[in-house]
C-alpha cells in the first residue's frame, strides 16, 4: 500500500520546551485616543459600528517557485453580550488637523510645552468597519488631546508608538479588554471616510512623532461620550483644511513614560495602503465615565481567561460592580517589545480592503501561537465548494456523503507536491437518507466510453447529445431521457432527476444481474465457552434478538441459522416438523461438514416459534458449562458452508482466544510492552493468514462476517480482524464486558438494536471513477479489491465509510472542473437490484495559496488517520507518529512560502487548516497511536480498525470529542424540534482550563456521553438534575438521566436526546463525579493538556515551529 505522503523526515532533536514561556499571556496592544467635544453636524449616512476584531492582511508577493499568494492573519476576540452592531453609534475614521499651543492643554494635565505650531496626522483609511482592530503584532496609533487657543479646537494627536504597560503616569486608566464590540472607555469616535494613502508606512521605529503630510481637507469627527453606563452625548467637529510642511513636528510628552526612539518614521504618502487603527479609546475619563468590568462566566473556573485569547461565547450577562480602572489596567496584556523595523514591515503590508475580501472568501490566516480560541462555538462546518455559475450549488453531492481533502484540485502534480497536502476522497456511500430520488427506467443513460452515469455536471451539446464530464466523449441521448416523469411531457432533459441531484438511485434492469437476487440470510455464531458464560453477554444477545426477530431486514424468504461453539461445534436443527430445536454436536473440528443443510438454515417466518424457543433456552443451556476451549476457526468454516449457496451475513460473538482447531492462536501480548514504545509491526499484524483466506472465500460467495468481541483477556484481534476486513464486515468491541455492569449492558443493547434492524445491501460492488488525468491508487476500508477501481462488498451497511487516495497523472490546465463518481450496485433486503450513484464536482486551482486555502481540514485528518494505520502495519508505530508531526510542519512550511512577511515569533496557518495541528495532537494521543500510557493490544487494534472504517463525522468525534457546559442551558439560544426546544451551548476547548468546579459538563465522543459533575456544584443543581440533595449523593451508576419535573432537568434531557438522535447508535450516558475513580476517563480526553500520552497543545506547537522551514 502506498502511503508516500506520510514520508519520514530526518529525525531532529526535539527542543526543550519551557512551560513558563508557553503559558505566558500573549500581548495585545490597544489604541488610546482622546477626543474632546466640538459641536457640529452629526454624520449618519456612512456610519457603521466597529465589531472589535483583530485583523491584519499582508500583500502577496511572488514566491521562489513563481507562484503568488495572499496571506493574512485574522483573530477574533469577542463576547456575545456585545455582538449587536446596532448598539453603538457609528464609528468612521477621519483626518484631523492638530493645533498645538503651550497654553492650551486641558485642565489638570501636566503636559510639556510643544514648540511645533500645527501638524496634521492622518488616522487609518479605508477601514473595514467590521475588521478594524490591529493585529497582535501591530501597534495602533496613540492619540492625545491638543488645543488651539485661537480657534478653541481640540483635536486628536496621533503617532504610532509601542504601548507600554506603565501605571505611573496621570490618567493611566486601563480600557479595552478582549471583548468584541464593547465601548472601550465610555467614549466612541465616529470618524468619516477619507481618501486612500498612496504609500504604506516605511520602515522605521513606531515611536516617531514626525510625519510629513501633504495638504488635505479633514472631514467632521463625531465623538460619543458615555457617562457611566448611560447618558450619551454626541458632538461633531467641523471640517478643517490646512497646509502643513513636512518639517512640522510634534513630540510625545515625556510624562507618558514611553521609551524614546530616535529613529524617525518615513513620511506617509496618500492614496496607498492604509494604516489600520483600532477603535478609539478615551484616556482622560472622569470617575463617572468609568465602565464596570465584566465578570467572566463560571466555565472559566476561578480565574479569568487569558487576555490574549478569546473564550467560548457564553451567553451570560455581565455583572457590574465597583471597580478600579488601575486594577483592571494591571490585568491587561503587556507591551510588545519586538523590533521597530519588524513593526514597520508588518504595517507596510497591510491592506484592510483586501483583508475583508480574504475573510469573506475564507482566506484569512491565523497565528497559531497567539490565537488560542480557534475552536468555533458550533460544530465545524465543511468548506463550501464554489462552482461556476452554470452549476446549481445544491446540485453537488452532500459533504455528509462525499468529501475531498481539497475543495480545489491543483492543476498539476508539482503544485500538489508543493502544498504538501494529501489528495483523496472519503465516501459514505450507503448512508441513511431522508430524501433519495429513486428512478425506474428501461434504459440507464451512461457514457459509452468510461461508463459514467449521467449527472448534473455533464454538458448538453444539444437536445440529443451530451458530453461526458469525466472522459469528455460526446454521447447520444436516448429519446426516453427527454421525457419528464413529473410533467409527463417531452422537453428539456435538464429537468430530469438525474440532472438535478448529485445523489440518485436506479432500480437496475435485468442486465445488471448475474443471478436472481438471493434471499436475506443470517447465521449467528455464538461463543458458549466458560469465559463467555461468565461474561453474561448471551442473555443480553438472546433478549435483544427475540425483540427484533421480526424487524430483521428481508422479505418472506428471509432465512436464519444458529451455531454455538466451545471446544466443539454445535448445529441446531429447526425443521418445521420438530416440536423443539434439536442440537447436533460436531466433535471432529478439524474436518467440518454440514450434516443436514435443509434444517439448519430455515425460513424465519415458517420457523419463528422454534427460533424463539431456541433463544429462550440458550442462556440456561450453557449456564453450567466449564469448557474453556474455543474452536472459532471451525465454527466459521461451518457457517461458511451453510451460506455458500446463497450468500448472506455471519455474526460472530467471541469472548476468548481461539485455542483449538483450525485457526488456533497463541497468546503473544506482553503486558510490560503496553506503553507503546516497543509496539512493533509484527504485534499489529496477523500471526496467521487463516482468517484472511477464509474471508476471501466468503467474499467470493457474497458472505460478510461481522465480529462482536466481548473479551476480558487477550483475543488477538490483530489476527481475527482479517475475517471482517476482507469480507466487507464490521467489528464491535466491548472490552471487559460484564453483565453486572449496567453501562456495559446498555451499550450492547443499543448496538444490537441498531445492528439487527439497520438497512443492508447484499452482493455489493462499488466502483469509483474520476476525471481523465486523475487516478485512484489506494483504498481504505473493509472490502476486497477485485480490480484497480472495483471493490467487492459482500454486504454494505449504512455505518461504513471508505477512503481513496488520488494522484494527478496529467496536467489539468485545459479543464475548469474535475469530478468523482461513486456507483454502488447492491441487492436490497427486498430482493431488488439497485444502483446508488454519487457525483462530486470540484474546481481547479492554479496557485499554491488557492490550494492551501481550499483545504478541508477534517477530511484531511480522516484520510491521514487511515494512511497512518497502514504505516503502522508496514513500518512501525513510531514512524506513523513521526509522519503526523511532519505533515503539520510541511503544511506550515508550504504556507510560509505564500506569505510576504513572516515573523520569527509567529506560526502562521491558513484559516482553512487552523485546526489541523490540534487534530494531529489528538491523533497522537488517541488510543490507536498513543505511547507512554498502558494500552492493551486488542484495544489499540480495534481503534485502528475504526480509523479505517468509520464515516468521517463519527471519526472526528472519536478523535476530538465535543465538550459543552450544561449547568446553565437556559441562557443559550434554542432550536425547535417538534414540540420541544433544544438549547445549543457552545463548544469548549478540551482543556481543564475551561472546567469549573461549580459546573456540569457534557462530553460526546460519538460512542458515549459523559456528564462530568464538579465537586462544588450547588445543591440546587444537584437535586434538579440528578435528584440528589448533594454532590456526594449523586448516583453514578445511572445509564439515563432521571426524569424530573423542573426546567433544568427537561433542558438537559432534551439536549442529551438531541445528541443521541444525531447518531445511528445512540451513545450511552455515563455520569462521573469529580471525586470518582472513573474521572480519569474524562480527564484523558482533555487533549490540549499535558498528559502521559504527550505534550500540551502549546508545547506541540513549539515543537512544530522548530521543524517549519
Amino acid at each position: 500500500v502506498n502511503s508516500s505522503l506520510l514520508t519520514s523526515h530526518p529525525k531532529s532533536q526535539n527542543p526543550t520546551l519551557d512551560s513558563n514561556t508557553l503559558c505566558t499571556d500573549q500581548k495585545q496592544l490597544f489604541t488610546n485616543q482622546v477626543i474632546c467635544n466640538q459641536k457640529s453636524d452629526n454624520i449618519s449616512a456612512q456610519e457603521r459600528s466597529l465589531d472589535g476584531c483583530n485583523y491584519s492582511a499582508h500583500k502577496s508577493q511572488d514566491v521562489a517557485a513563481g507562484l503568488s499568494g495572499m496571506g493574512d492573519s485574522f483573530v477574533r476576540y469577542g463576547d456575545q453580550n456585545y455582538r449587536n452592531d446596532n448598539q453603538y453609534p457609528a464609528l468612521q475614521h477621519n483626518k484631523v488637523e492638530h493645533y498645538h499651543n503651550q497654553n492650551s492643554w486641558p485642565p489638570g494635565q501636566n503636559y510639556p510645552q510643544v514648540n511645533q505650531k500645527s501638524v496634521i496626522y492622518p488616522a487609518s483609511q479605508n477601514i473595514d468597519p467590521y475588521n478594524s482592530m490591529p493585529s497582535q503584532n501591530q501597534v495602533a496609533p496613540v492619540t492625545m488631546p491638543t488645543t488651539d487657543s485661537k480657534n478653541n479646537i481640540q483635536s486628536v494627536y496621533q503617532s504610532t508608538p509601542y504601548m507600554p504597560q506603565h501605571n505611573n503616569y496621570p490618567g493611566s486608566y486601563s480600557v479595552g479588554s478582549n471583548v468584541r464590540g464593547t465601548s472601550y472607555s465610555g467614549m466612541q469616535i465616529s470618524p468619516a471616510t477619507r481618501q486612500t494613502q498612496e504609500e504604506p508606512l516605511s520602515s522605521g521605529p513606531p515611536r516617531t512623532n514626525v510625519l510629513g503630510i501633504i495638504p488635505y481637507t479633514t472631514e467632521p469627527v463625531t465623538a460619543v461620550s458615555q457617562g457611566g453606563v448611560g447618558n450619551t452625548k454626541t458632538v461633531t467637529s467641523p471640517p478643517i483644511t490646512n497646509h502643513i510642511s513636512p518639517q512640522n513636528t510634534a513630540k510625545v510628552p515625556p510624562s507618558y513614560n514611553q521609551p524614546q526612539i530616535n529613529k524617525m518614521m518615513q513620511p506617509i504618502q496618500p492614496n496607498k495602503s492604509p494604516v489600520m487603527s483600532s477603535p478609539p479609546i478615551a484616556r482622560g475619563l472622569t470617575p463617572s465615565m468609568q465602565i464596570p468590568p465584566k465578570v467572566y462566566p463560571s466555565q472559566y473556573g476561578n480565574s479569568r481567561p487569558p487576555d490574549n485569547y478569546g473564550s467560548p461565547q457564553i451567553n451570560q450577562q455581565p455583572i457590574y460592580q465597583n471597580y478600579n480602572y488601575q486594577q483592571q489596567y494591571n490585568q491587561m496584556p503587556g507591551p510588545y517589545y519586538g523590533s521597530p523595523d519588524d513593526l514597520a514591515n508588518q504595517m507596510s503590508g497591510l491592506n484592510v480592503a483586501q483583508g475583508g475580501y480574504n475573510k469573506l472568501w475564507g482566506r484569512e490566516a491565523v497565528d497559531l501561537l497567539k490565537s488560542r480560541d480557534i475552536l468555533p462555538v458550533t460544530k465545524v462546518e465543511p468548506p463550501l465548494i464554489r462552482l461556476p455559475q452554470e452549476y446549481y450549488e445544491s446540485s453537488n453531492c452532500s459533504p455528509e456523503i462525499f468529501r475531498c481533502t481539497l475543495t480545489k484540485i491543483p492543476e498539476t502534480k508539482s503544485l500538489l507536491d508543493k502544498s504538501r497536502l494529501p489528495l483523496g476522497v472519503l465516501i459514505h456511500p450507503f448512508k441513511d437518507l431522508n430524501q433519495l430520488s429513486v428512478i425506474q427506467c428501461s434504459v440507464i443513460v451512461r457514457c459509452r466510453s468510461c461508463r459514467t452515469y449521467i449527472n448534473p455536471f455533464v454538458y448538453f451539446v444539444d437536445s440529443k447529445r451530451w458530453k461526458c464530464n469525466l472522459c469528455f466523449r460526446v454521447n447520444d441521448l436516448p429519446e426516453e431521457f427527454q421525457y419528464d416523469p413529473l410533467t409527463k411531457t417531452y422537453g428539456d432533459p435538464s429537468r430530469r432527476p438525474e440532472i438535478k441531484s448529485a445523489t440518485i438511485e436506479f432500480i437496475a434492469p435485468s442486465e445488471y444481474m448475474v443471478r436472481p437476487p438471493q434471499p436475506a440470510a443470517y447465521v449467528f455464531v455464538i461463543d458458549v465457552s466458560r469465559l463467555g458464560v461468565e461474561a453474561g453477554y448471551l442473555q443480553v444477545f438472546c433478549e435483544s434478538l427475540l425483540s427484533q426477530l421480526e424487524a430483521l431486514p428481508g422479505d418472506s424468504r428471509t432465512a436464519v441459522g444458529f451455531i454455538t461453539f466451545d471446544s466443539s461445534v454445535h448445529y441446531y436443527s429447526l425443521a418445521e416438523t420438530q416440536a423443539q430445536p434439536h442440537q447436533m454436536v460436531i466433535v471432529d473440528i478439524d474436518d467440518m461438514f454440514v450434516p443436514c443443510p435443509d434444517n439448519l438454515l430455515v425460513n424465519l417466518n415458517e420457523c419463528l416459534g422454534l427460533i424463539r424457543d431456541l433463544l429462550r433456552e440458550l442462556p440456561n443451556k450453557y449456564k453450567e458449562s466449564y469448557d474453556t476451549g474455543s474452536a472459532l476457526g471451525s465454527a466459521l468454516q461451518a457457517a461458511y458452508k451453510l451460506l455458500a449457496a446463497t450468500g448472506g451475513r455471519i455474526t460472530v460473538f467471541q469472548s476468548c482466544l481461539a485455542n483449538c482447531g483450525p485457526g488456533k492462536l497463541l497468546p503473544r501480548e506482553d503486558p510490560v510492552q503496553r506503553s507503546g514504545e516497543s509496539v512493533c509491526q509484527t504485534m499489529l499484524n496477523p500471526i496467521t493468514d487463516f482468517y484472511k483466506k477464509l474471508a476471501l472465500d466468503c467474499s467470493g460467495q457474497h458472505i460478510a462476517v461481522d465480529l462482536f468481541i466481548l473479551n476480558s483477556q487477550f483475543v488477538d484481534l490483530a489476527t481475527l480482524s482479517g475475517i471482517s476486513k476482507f469480507s466487507g464486515g464490521c467489528i464491535y468491541h466491548f472490552p471487559l464486558f460484564n453483565v453486572k455492569n449496567a453501562l456495559h449492558v446498555d451499550a450492547l443493547q443499543r448496538t444490537l438494536q441498531r445492528y439487527l434492524c439497520r438497512k443492508i445491501g447484499f452482493e455489493s460492488v462499488m466502483r469509483l471513477r474520476c476525471t481523465r488525468g486523475l487516478s485512484i491508487h489506494t483504498f481504505h476500508g473493509n472490502f476486497f479489491v477485485r480490480s484497480t477501481d472495483l471493490l467487492s462488498l459482500p454486504n454494505v451497511n449504512p455505518d461504513a465509510g471508505f477512503g481513496m487516495q488520488v494522484s494527478i497523472d496529467e496536467n489539468l490546465t485545459d479543464v475548469q472542473n474535475v469530478c468523482f463518481q461513486a456507483a454502488l450496485l447492491y441487492t436490497s433486503s427486498k430482493g431488488e437490484r439497485r444502483i446508488r450513484v454519487h457525483t462530486l464536482c470540484l474546481p481547479i486551482a492554479s496557485n499554491l495559496s488557492d490550494v492551501l486555502h481550499s483545504a478541508d481540514q477534517q477530511c484531511i485528518i480522516g484520510l491521514l488517520a487511515k494512511m497512518a494505520v497502514d504505516r503502522c502495519h508496514q513500518s512501525s508505530l513510531s514512524d506513523a507518529r513521526e509522519a503526523f508531526v511532519n505533515v503539520v510542519a510541511d503544511m506550515l512550511s508550504a504556507f510560509k512560502l505564500t506569505q510576504s512577511y513572516n515573523s520569527s515569533t509567529s506560526l502562521m496557518a491558513p484559516g482553512s487548516l487552523k485546526l489541523l495541528p490540534l487534530y494531529i495532537l489528538a491523533l497522537l494521543k488517541h488510543i490507536a497511536f498513543r505511547i507512554g500510557q498502558s494500552t492493551r493490544l486488542d484495544d489499540r487494534v480495534f481503534a485502528m480498525c475504526q480509523m479505517k472504517s468509520l464515516p468521517l463525522t463519527h471519526l472526528i468525534q472519536t478523535i476530538y470529542p465535543d465538550l459543552y457546559p450544561v449547568h446553565n442551558l437556559h441562557e443559550y439560544p434554542k432550536i425547535n424540534l417538534g414540540e420541544d426546544s433544544v438549547a445549543q451551548p457552545p463548544l469548549l476547548h478540551l482543556t481543564a482550563e475551561r472546567i469549573d468546579s461549580h459546573g456540569v459538563y457534557l462530553m460526546d465522543d460519538g460512542d458515549s456521553i459523559i456528564i462530568y459533575v464538579g465537586h462544588n456544584i450547588s445543591p440546587h443543581l444537584a437535586i434538579n438534575l440528578f435528584s440528589a440533595p448533594s454532590f456526594s449523593l449523586i448516583n453514578t451508576c445511572m445509564c439515563e438521566l432521571p426524569e424530573l419535573n423542573n426546567p433544568e432537568s427537561k433542558e438537559l434531557r432534551n439536549f442529551v436526546n438531541y445528541l443521541q438522535n444525531e447518531k445511528p447508535v445512540p451513545p450511552t450516558v455515563q455520569i462521573i463525579r469529580d471525586d470518582d475513580a472513573q474521572r480519569q476517563i474524562f480527564l484523558e480526553k482533555l487533549i490540549e493538556d499535558k498528559t502521559d500520552a504527550g505534550h500540551s497543545y502549546y508545547e506541540f506547537l513549539q515543537r512544530v515551529k522548530v521543524l517549519v522551514k
